[in-house]
């Protein structure tokens, strides 16, 4: 099971809500991380391209 769907399980059943706050926050930072990473993809394609 990759990490993203054992935090939306987690999130999904989890009550606490500080573990609820930090599961949260650790989705936005891998969010982030593949979302640049991304555009670091696109950026090396389009260069590849010119």
């Amino acid at each position: 099971m990759s990490i993203d769907r054992f935090i939306l399980r987690k999130l999904n059943t989890c009550q606490e809500e500080h573990t609820r706050a930090n599961l949260i926050r650790l989705f936005v930072i891998r969010i982030r991380k593949a979302e640049i990473a991304e555009e670091h993809d696109a950026a090396y394609v389009l260069s590849k391209l010119y």
